[in-house]
């Protein structure tokens, strides 16, 4: 810019001290007045030589400084956030920035910056605190003006900080205010318990809409299932029942059909997901007789504060008779028919310890047990030398459910060995990684590091998955799914020598938490299980199975529909993962042609797309508060795109079809200079001649 002179004050430069002149001053007055008072004829030139004396005392001078004027700069804001890309907004917004840049550049002194304002995750649009930041490198008193090119929905206004100082104008890439239909959660629990229902409360509203609210049809889906569809209020709370069947995430999306002339569907649809537990699992522990590893499930189980423990040991059987008087027995009856017939639907896990069928329990109770299982529950044996004998629950209903049955000959074997993990074990997530385990061969294979066991049971048939096993890859522990439950049996008394570190111990609590978690069906423990999940945008697929061979692919379908085929990368014998980019809200589905898995993106109700109008509603006040104002721009077909023009400072800002950026006139001082107005040459001779006009017409 170029440089100028001004005069910036007018200074003063005493010859004297101010009290000193301040007296002579009031000697003038005196004088002056006796003059007036005895009527002088020279008073008059007499008050004017004293005048001039004060002044010239006084040292005036004119203060001049040369200036530079600086620039202006004016803001503009371009936002980016999601609701921005609805429809033509984002290209009629680049529209008006290359238009408002060649305008600025036209306009000579303006200086044009622009920023972009992106989405801020669950924060929304965070319009204000954008600019806030921007201008922070901006000196106010050169801020001519802030544009912001927006949707008009700002989630910060209410948080905006200080006023601009300068006119906001607010340029909306549509051609006025918009319609549009959303669907909100009001109430979403994380959690629910598994075998119950869980409420979600929803709300169906329509925005920017004047009429008379009616209904419209909303539709439920529960991890993919056949849909539930209904007719429900607009603008009016409305319920819905979602049972949870099963432990982990169960995702449910929620929409509602169009409305006539919305702006998008995008917030038609929720998604929430909710994560199924268990309450209090109930385990029925029966402990056979007596032995040094009966308390080792006892504390195991006790352990854990999630589990509801029911233990019975049964000392006394019944063929046993010492006369011992009634009265004086301190066992309570063992209640059969309650547990094994009346209430066996409470227990999602039976544990049997070396339990035998010593008529006890009738066969019946056995049956109910097996129908337990069959039904959804689950079953564990830890079985000794009784399961290789005449009493062998293998030979009641009993063994219809479980995973061996004992050898017809030589079933018992008493010999020093230690446990390995089979093939199989190696792949399973019940045995899968195991302190101290063996590695598979080819791997630097080594044996296990547990500590040995002294007897085993030696089975026949096996109908289940085996993960533990022998050196001579006899099984020791073997898992079975029957019907819609599941059965465990650990053909080995001697796990409670790890308890007690015996021969340096082993893994005994994890592995036997492992299988009691397997049994009661924990996501986290399947075998052959097909995950998804999305985290930071991205689709994370996991496929696990005991099949070794290659991963292969799975059919990915998006929430609009579109399907694709990843390829699965192999990690580890069994195992395959694929990732891919998951922006759109709501349901992505992923199916291996066997398993479907379902992953939710998206809060239930993002800020972002709560709202997903055109409005002027949010920042008109904002905008005329600081002397801008709101414009319309069009469609990308046809833009209007007002007029950047220059304004002084408290005129208006704002036109109909311009929009105005003020001239701030802020400039620094590269110079200064002092003229004295009294100079002594000039100041001396005018007294002097002034003295002599009074003494003249004094004298006439």
């Amino acid at each position: 810019m170029d440089a100028e002179r001004a005069i910036a004050a007018l200074r003063f430069d005493p010859l004297l001290p101010l009290w000193l002149i301040a007296a002579l001053g009031g000697l003038a007055v005196v004088i002056v007045a006796i003059g007036v008072w005895r009527r002088g004829r020279g008073t008059v030139w007499r008050l004017l030589a004293f005048a001039v004396l004060i002044a010239w005392l006084a040292g005036p001078r004119l203060v001049q400084e040369t200036r530079r004027t600086l620039g202006d700069i004016g803001l503009l804001a371009i936002d980016r956030s999601a609701s921005m890309a609805i429809g033509d907004r984002a290209a009629l917004a680049e529209t008006a920035r290359a238009a408002l840049l060649a305008q600025a550049e036209r306009l000579g002194d303006l200086d044009m910056r622009v920023i972009t304002v992106p989405e801020s995750g669950n924060a929304g649009t965070r319009l204000f605190t954008a600019i806030d930041k921007a201008l922070a490198d901006i000196p106010r008193a050169r801020l001519a003006g802030v544009i912001a090119i927006t949707d008009g929905q700002a989630h910060d206004v209410a948080e905006a900080g200080q006023s601009l100082g300068a006119p906001l104008h607010v340029l909306i890439p549509a051609r006025g205010e918009e319609t549009d239909r959303r669907i909100r959660v009001v109430q979403a629990p994380g959690y629910g318990i598994v075998g119950k229902s869980v409420t979600l409360r929803v709300a169906v509203d329509d925005l920017g809409v004047t009429a008379r609210p009616g209904t419209a049809t909303l539709t439920t889906r529960r991890d993919g299932e056949r849909p539930i569809v209904e007719t429900v209020p607009i603008g009016r709370e409305h319920d819905i029942e979602i049972p949870i069947r099963r432990a982990g995430p169960t995702v449910v999306e929620i929409g509602v059909e169009k409305r006539d002339g919305e702006v998008s569907i995008l917030n038609n649809r929720a998604v929430v997901e909710i994560v199924g537990v268990r309450d209090r699992l109930r385990v029925l522990l029966i402990s056979g007789e007596p032995y040094p590893g009966e308390r080792t499930w006892r504390r195991l189980l006790k352990a854990d504060p999630a589990v509801d423990l029911v233990h019975f040991t049964i000392l006394r059987p019944p063929e046993k008779d010492d006369l011992t008087p009634l009265n004086e027995l301190a066992l309570i009856p063992f209640p059969v028919r309650e547990l094994f017939q009346d209430k066996i639907g409470e227990f999602d896990l039976i544990v049997l310890d070396r339990f035998q069928n010593r008529g006890l329990l009738p066969l019946p109770y056995f049956a109910s047990i097996a129908n337990r299982v069959r039904q959804g529950g689950a079953l564990l044996l830890n079985v000794g030398p009784e399961f290789a004998g005449s009493t062998s629950l293998a030979a009641t209903p009993l063994g219809s459910v479980l995973p061996a049955a004992p050898a017809r000959s030589n079933a018992v074997i008493n010999e020093r060995f230690r446990p390995w993990v089979s093939p199989l074990g190696l792949r399973h997530p019940v045995t899968e990684g195991l302190t101290d385990a063996n590695t598979p061969e080819g791997a630097a294979a080594k044996g296990p590091g547990w500590g040995s066991w002294h007897r085993r049971i030696q089975p026949g048939e096996v109908r289940g998955d085996v993960l533990l096993q022998s050196p001579d890859a006899q099984p020791l522990l073997a898992l079975s799914r029957v019907g819609k439950g599941r059965a465990a049996l650990l053909l080995s008394d001697q796990i409670w020598l790890w308890s007690r570190g015996h021969d340096g111990g082993g893994p005994q609590a994890e592995l036997l938490r492992r299988i009691a978690h397997w049994l009661m069906q924990e996501p986290e423990l399947e075998e052959n299980a097909l995950t998804a999940r999305v985290t930071d945008g991205h689709l994370s697929i996991e496929r696990r199975s005991l099949d070794a061979a290659e991963p292969g692919s799975v059919t990915v379908t998006d929430p609009d529909g579109i399907a694709q085929t990843l390829s699965l990368r192999p990690t580890s014998p069994g195992r395959g993962v694929a990732q891919s980019p998951a922006a759109t809200p709501g349901v992505w589905r992923v199916d291996d042609g066997e398993r479907t898995a379902y992953a939710a993106v998206g809060s239930a109700n993002p800020l972002e797309l709560a709202d997903l109008r055109a409005t002027a509603t949010v920042l008109t006040k904002r905008a005329r508060d600081t002397g801008g104002g709101i414009h319309w721009i069009g469609t990308a077909a046809n833009p209007d795109i007002p007029e950047l023009r220059r304004s002084e400072p408290g005129r208006t800002a704002t036109g109909g079809s311009w929009i105005g950026m003020e001239r701030r006139h802020d400039h620094v001082v590269t110079g200064i200079a002092a003229l004295t107005l009294l100079p002594a040459w000039f100041a001396l001779p005018l007294m002097l001649g002034l003295m002599l006009l009074a003494w003249r017409r004094e004298g006439t």
